[in-house]
Parts: C-alpha cells; sequence; structure tokens
C-alpha cells in the first residue's frame, strides 16, 4: 500500500492550528497531553529530589527510565527514597476517569507538579510509564541553569489505542543494537506498535532459503520483542504474502508457485501456496511470543487467480472472492494461534464483497470509501493509515518545499479528519516504505508525527511538531534544523528532477502493474549524456550538454551554495546537540552525497568547454594549447570521479554503523539477488548500496575519460607535443 497523501492546499488548514498552551510558556512534549491545567508558576529540581517509586521495585522499566533519562537529557542525578521533595510513582487503576474502552484506559495517567511534590499515577505500569516520559520532556534549564518544570496538573490518555510506526527492512538490514535504540525513542514518543515488514530478513526455519545470509534468528527477533514488551511495545509481524514475494518466490524451489511465472505474486489456486505462507507465518508467530497482533500484508494483490489452474475466470469479482478466501484462511490460521490479524484492505477487494470478511479483522488502510458501510455493519476496527515516506529519493518530503505542504501537513489533516472517522478506528499506522532505499534516521521526523496525531488528533500544528521535534530528539541548544530538513528536502528534490529519465538499460518490461498484466511494463533508469568526444585528427567537436542540461549548468552553482549552507549548518549543531549525534552524521553524509552532484554538473560543463577551446586551438594551428585544454578537459572529470566515490564511500561506512553491509556473505553464503518482475524499486537494482551511485557511473565518465586520453595521446603525438600533468586513470577503470 503506497497510498500518496494529498500534500496540496492545506496550509491554510494547518495555520489556522494556535499553538498549544505548554508551548506558548516554553515546554514542550511529544504527544501533545490532552488535558492540562497550569498555574502560572514554575518548580525547581535539583539532585535534592528523590524517587519515592513506592510498592515499584528499581527494576520497573519506569524507575529505570525516569533515573536513566534525567540524567541523561538533563544531567539530574536523582535517589531512590523518600525526603522532603520527592517525585512519586504509583499505579492507581482509576486515577484517570477516561470513561474509554480498557485499552485506551489503562494508558492513562495524572501528573501532578507542586513545589515539593510530583506525583505520577498510572492507571497501569504502561500509564505510570508514560507519565514518566511527560515530565522527562517537560523539564528544561533556564539561562542561569536552573531545571524547571510547569506548576500544573496534566491528566492524559490516547485517543487511539493502537499507534504504529512501520520498519520496513525490505531491502536492508538493521543491527541489533540500532532497532533497540529506535524501540527507546519509540517508547519516548509512546508509540505502542512496530509493524516490521521482516520479508527476508528472518531466518524462517521452515525454509531457511528464504532468509538472507545473516538474517534475524528466531531467538534474536524474539529479543527485540521482550525488549520492546517491557516498553510497553508491541512487535507486530508484517509478513508480505500472497504478494511481493519476490524474496521468497525468486528461489528455485518455490518457482512452481510463481502466478503466471511472476515471481511478484504467488498462484493462490495452488494449496501448496498456503502450506508455505502459513509455515512462514507459523515461524514468525514462534519468533514472537507475547505479542497480540499479527500483520497479514494483502499489499497491492494485482493478479489474486490469474494461473491456468484457478477453475475459476479470471476476473474482477474473482479477484476479489479470492482474496478474501486467502484472508479467510489466514485469520483462521493465526486466531487458532492467538493472534488478532491486520490487512491491507483494497484493490481487489470489492465493496459488496467486505461482509464476508471476519468481523475481528482489522482494517489497515481502508482502500475504499465505499468499504466502510459494510465494515461498520459487521464492527469492524481501523486504522487511520498515512504515508511518511512514498518513493521519494534520499530524503523524505517532511515539510513545505516548492509549492507542496509536505507529509506532515497531510499527514495532520488526515489524521485529524479522515475517512477512518467513519469507521470505528482502533489506531494510525505510520508506513516509512523502503522502496527507495533512505536511511531510517531521515524517518524520525515523520514517525514522531504519527506518534502525535495518533494520541491527540489535531493537537500541535505540523509546525510547532517539527519545532518540538528538534528540540526533543537533537536538544534544546540546536540550531535551524527545521531550516537544516527543509534544505536538506530541496536538494534531495533537485537532485531526483536533474536526471534524465530514459528507458531502462539494465533492466527488460516488467509483468505489468495495478491495471494488469502487460500494463505499464517499460522501466526507467536516471542518466545523464557524457560530454561528446573530439574527433580526429582535427579535434571537431559538437557540443551537445549546454543545449541540453542549460538550466541544469546555470542552476547548479546556486545549489551548491546552498549544499555548502547545509553542511555548514549540520557541522556547527554538531556541538550543540545534545543526542543523537549519529543522526546528524546520516544528514551529513546525505548533503555531501548531493553536493558532489552539482560538482559534476560544474565539472562537465567545464569540460565540454574545454574540448571547445581545444577544437578552436587546433583550428588556430596551437597544438600545445589544444593539448593543454584536453587535458583540463580529461583531469576535470577524473578528478570529480574521484571525489564522487570517495564521498559515496564515506556515506556507505556512515550507514553501516546502524546497519549490516546491503546483500553481505556470511558463513560462506552469498546473497541471492533476483529482480522483482513486477515492482522496480530502486533500492532493489543492486545488492548493495551502489544503486545510489547508478545514475552516476552509467553515465559512463570513466570509460569517457579513458577514450579522451587516447585522443589526446594520439593527437599530441601526431603534432609531437609533450603531455603534462594528465592525471592518472582509477584502478577501476
Amino acid at each position: 500500500m503506497r497510498v500518496a497523501l494529498p500534500l496540496l492546499m492545506l496550509s491554510a488548514v494547518c495555520a489556522a492550528q494556535p499553538p498549544t498552551e505548554l508551548w506558548l510558556r516554553g515546554y514542550s512534549v511529544i504527544p501533545t497531553p490532552r488535558q492540562v491545567r497550569l498555574s502560572g508558576r514554575t518548580i525547581e529540581l535539583d539532585e535534592g529530589w528523590r524517587v519515592d517509586a513506592g510498592g515499584l521495585k528499581p527494576q520497573h522499566i519506569a524507575v529505570r527510565a525516569l533515573l536513566q533519562d534525567a540524567a541523561d537529557f538533563h544531567g539530574l542525578r536523582l535517589g531512590l527514597g523518600a525526603g522532603p521533595r520527592r517525585i512519586r510513582l504509583l499505579v492507581a487503576p482509576g486515577s484517570v476517569a477516561t470513561h474509554a474502552e480498557p485499552e485506551l484506559d489503562r494508558q492513562a495517567y495524572r501528573l501532578r507538579l507542586q513545589p515539593d511534590h510530583i506525583e505520577i499515577a498510572g492507571n497501569s505500569d504502561q500509564g505510570l510509564f508514560y507519565g514518566v516520559q511527560t515530565l522527562l520532556q517537560l523539564l528544561r534549564r533556564d539561562e542561569a541553569g536552573r531545571l524547571l518544570a510547569p506548576q500544573g496538573v496534566i491528566e492524559d490518555w490516547p485517543r487511539l489505542a493502537l499507534r504504529f510506526l512501520h520498519w520496513d527492512t525490505k531491502h536492508h538490514q538493521d543491527r541489533m543494537e540500532t532497532l533497540k535504540r529506535y524501540l527507546d525513542w519509540t517508547a519516548r514518543l509512546k508509540a505502542n506498535m512496530i509493524a516490521f515488514e521482516l520479508e527476508d530478513k528472518f531466518e524462517y526455519p521452515s525454509h531457511p532459503v528464504i532468509g538472507a545470509p545473516g538474517a534475524f534468528t528466531t531467538a534474536q527477533l524474539q529479543e527485540l520483542v521482550n525488549y520492546a514488551r517491557e516498553r510497553f511495545i508491541q512487535i507486530v509481524p508484517d509478513v508480505q504474502a500472497p504478494a511481493h514475494m519476490a524474496y521468497v518466490l525468486k528461489h528455485p524451489e518455490f518457482a512452481h508457485l510463481r502466478a503466471d511465472g511472476n515471481n511478484y505474486h504467488s498462484a493462490l489456486c495452488d494449496p501448496r501456496t498456503y502450506e508455505l505462507i502459513f509455515s512462514m507465518y507459523d515461524d514468525v508467530v514462534k519468533a514472537t511470543r507475547g505479542v497480540d497482533y499479527f500483520f497479514v500484508s494483502t499489499d497491492e494483490v494485482y493478479y489474486a487467480g490469474i494461473e491456468s489452474q484457478c477453475t475459476r475466470p479470471y476476473n474482477p469479482v474473482n479477484r476479489s472472492l479470492t482474496w478474501v478466501e486467502f484472508v479467510r484462511k489466514a485469520r483462521d490460521f493465526l486466531a487458532a494461534r492467538g493472534r488478532r490479524i491486520l490487512v491491507w484492505a483494497e484493490y481487489p477487494l470489492l465493496p459488496e464483497h467486505v461482509h464476508l470478511l471476519p468481523p475481528d479483522v482489522i482494517d489497515g488502510v481502508i482502500g475504499e470509501e465505499e468499504y466502510l458501510e459494510a465494515e461498520n455493519k459487521l464492527g469492524m476496527r481501523q486504522l487511520g493509515y498515512v504515508s511518511m515516506q512514498g518513493s521519494e529519493l534520499l530524503f523524505p518530503d517532511h515539510l513545505p518545499v516548492e509549492g507542496q505542504d509536505g507529509r506532515l501537513a497531510a499527514a495532520f489533516e488526515y489524521l485529524r479528519s479522515g475517512r477512518h472517522w467513519r469507521g470505528n478506528p482502533i489506531g494510525v499506522f505510520g508506513a516509512a516504505w523502503d522502496d527507495s532505499g533512505l536511511h531510517n534516521e531521515t524517518f524520525w521526523l515523520g514517525w514522531s508525527a504519527v506518534a502525535q496525531w495518533g494520541w491527540n488528533p489535531g493537537a500541535a500544528s505540523p509546525e510547532q511538531h517539527a519545532a518540538e521535534f528538534m528540540r526533543l530528539y537533537y536538544g534544546p541548544r540546536v540550531t535551524g534544523m527545521v531550516e537544516i530538513y527543509r534544505s536538506l528536502q530541496r536538494q534531495a528534490r533537485a537532485w531526483q528532477r536533474s536526471w534524465d529519465r530514459v528507458v531502462s538499460r539494465v533492466r527488460g518490461p516488467g509483468y505489468g502493474n495495478s491495471y494488469g498484466k502487460g500494463h505499464g511494463t517499460t522501466r526507467y533508469d536516471l542518466t545523464l549524456e557524457a560530454p561528446p568526444l573530439p574527433a580526429l585528427p582535427d579535434l571537431k567537436v559538437k557540443p551537445k550538454l549546454w543545449e541540453r542540461y542549460a538550466d541544469r549548468f546555470r542552476e547548479a552553482p546556486a545549489r551548491l551554495q546552498e549544499n555548502d549552507r547545509l553542511i555548514r549548518d549540520i557541522h556547527e549543531n554538531f556541538a550543540r546537540a545534545a543526542r543523537n549525534h549519529y543522526n546528524l552524521e546520516v544528514l551529513l553524509s546525505l548533503a555531501r552525497f548531493i553536493g558532489q552532484h552539482w560538482s559534476l554538473f560544474e565539472a562537465m560543463a567545464a569540460a565540454e568547454r574545454s574540448l571547445t577551446e581545444a577544437s578552436r586551438a587546433a583550428e588556430a594551428k596551437d597544438p600545445a594549447r589544444a593539448v593543454a585544454h584536453l587535458v583540463s578537459a580529461c583531469n576535470g572529470i577524473r578528478r570529480q570521479r574521484q571525489r564522487s566515490e570517495q564521498v559515496f564511500a564515506e556515506l556507505v561506512a556512515v550507514y553501516e554503523k546502524s546497519r549490516f553491509p546491503k546483500g553481505r556473505a556470511v558463513g560462506g553464503r552469498s546473497f541471492f539477488h533476483v529482480l522483482d518482475d513486477t515492482k522496480d524499486h530502486w533500492a532493489d537494482r543492486t545488492p548493495d548500496l551502489s544503486f545510489m551511485m547508478a545514475p552516476e557511473r552509467s553515465i559512463g565518465l570513466d570509460q569517457w575519460a579513458t577514450e579522451l586520453e587516447k585522443i589526446l595521446r594520439s593527437y599530441a603525438d601526431q603534432h609531437k607535443v609533450p603531455v603534462r600533468g594528465l592525471r592518472e586513470a582509477r584502478l577501476e577503470e
């Protein structure tokens, strides 16, 4: 499900949202609490304060989180025990009268802040933990260095029970310590569900060939689940099937289960398909004990029932019925194992077949407005779905830039007024698709927005939320971080637009798309034309780049200046940031990678100018000057290519601090890379991260420089001119 939320015409709606009371008084909490009553006075905290945990053990996660984050975030080292000034923690059901369903009620807390006494009371352990998170975010230091909190009372609980953040790992695998760090931040944001899209990053003991080399083991996945559950988060496995199955069907062992020979889609009329998929489900259930849900990812099931062995005609009605049959069987299989399923209710499901679904199925997307009447009659629940990343390259479209309002504004409006409110919503889902291979560190602004508006829809405007997020995620001393994001977004979109989009030279036609087999089969590459090569014996050359890329050549210097400012601003914040320096490192590596692209345009423009000058010098019978211009053209391109490859290698090194090398070999087993017959994800073009460099490499500039050197030396030999200062080719050339 890659829903494109409308990004235009939202500014006026979002701009009308006033700042929250806490924010106006200099305090911030994500998500915004539901009820806040402030006295206007402040409380000062210092190390004379104690934590009175009452009957809670010191190992309780709420106690540990308070002590650890108070020290790490605020330099406040609190001791345990009674004292004249204390923070009292207690679990007391009914502390907050929510009158809400139990799944919401247990997440409620009351935070009472008085001069010598702070009390955090949770309706359950989960509510207490959330109250601790609110206190930790409220604390701030004034200019005198005093640690302050507002005096008053906060009563809070979420509007929606299940707040999903989406970890899509189809084209990368994060390290265990990375995912635990992500869980810590998820907990701070009070999100309580992770949809972990596993694909081949799990070992699948029943069919080990499916798991990529080094995939998470059953023990590792359970370790993550246990770590998450302690923080009141469920890691809900998300297994792509019966479509998006190239990670399985690419293997020769399963070739017989490809629908119409298409490795994207399984053959739903073959009972062996169900045996395979359900064995995968069973493997994952056993590795996620303690989790209540399972995402049956019925995503983009375009060709249900297309294979020749199906007895029913292949048409819209039978496609829909085949989809329903799969969901019903999956529901029964997983219900027997204690799991409630979520599905993508979308094409090919027809509205008249919704009533055939089991009522305990949760609709994760509401693909059609027409589904809601039948879902409401069934008593089905829904999620409000927003996509915080779709197919953008390098960096998401978070913010208003160049006439578009961005995904934050779209999510804000949808989560407060979208079609899920016409159903019976139980939660939200914040998608962050891995199709384009963006680093997960670029998703936190979007994920935090989903946590914000899933808890309290419409409470904080997108502008306020972005500012609050920067303060929370990086610390209060950072400056200009929203503009850093905006600049990086602007740079990424300009980078994406600047390439030629040509019929693919590296991939053949695809199988089809959502309109059917044979539709939309053309694949496209990103590339540019290389400069022309001069012809011997007189170095005649026909310039083409300035005619073709004049706008881009003129744009490049300004983009390069913007990039220089972006890099400088990121550098300045390394010293200011109190936390998440690695995130800044990722942003810096992206900025440098994009900056080399603008330098490439300048190098190509300069090379063509040098070739033109060489041709003029040859015509003027000045071979020494002609050779000098040829050397300049060759050197400029080689210098730029060496810089580009160096910057890309640095980016890879930064990325791999938090994730494993893409397409790695482990224990003598190599990654088996086969392209998807239907989809053409940019991040899947290569088994490693080189898909990011593929557009530049496809220009053929290394080979171009080699050919130019041959021409140069031939011309120099012909005219007995020494060749001086020629840069050597890289070994790869």
